[in-house]
């Protein structure tokens, strides 16, 4: 699996970019520090493991793991993202 996360759409919206917006609209609501970092790994998970199953429910560990995996690193590179741009 060599998936670049910025490459990855749905319905025409880059999944990477559809994280780092729901986390910024949920920081308005007054999260931030360590809570943002958190939230962006959840949302991450959970859009990343959607996205897996929407290409085909996982039927095994192997598959589950690697769904598991995918979700994580959608939400550490949205993180990476967030923290970045927040920088400059």
């Amino acid at each position: 699996m060599n998936i670049i996360f910025e490459n990855i759409t749905v319905a025409g919206i880059p999944l990477l970019l559809v994280v780092i917006g729901l986390v910024q609209y949920i920081k308005g609501f007054g999260l931030q520090g360590n809570s943002v970092r958190a939230l962006s790994g959840g949302v991450g998970l959970v859009l990343g493991l959607g996205y897996q199953a929407s290409l085909g429910v996982p039927t095994d560990f192997t598959g589950w793991f690697a769904a598991v995996i995918f979700g994580l690193g959608l939400g550490l590179v949205a993180s990476g993202v967030y923290d970045a741009a927040n920088k400059s």
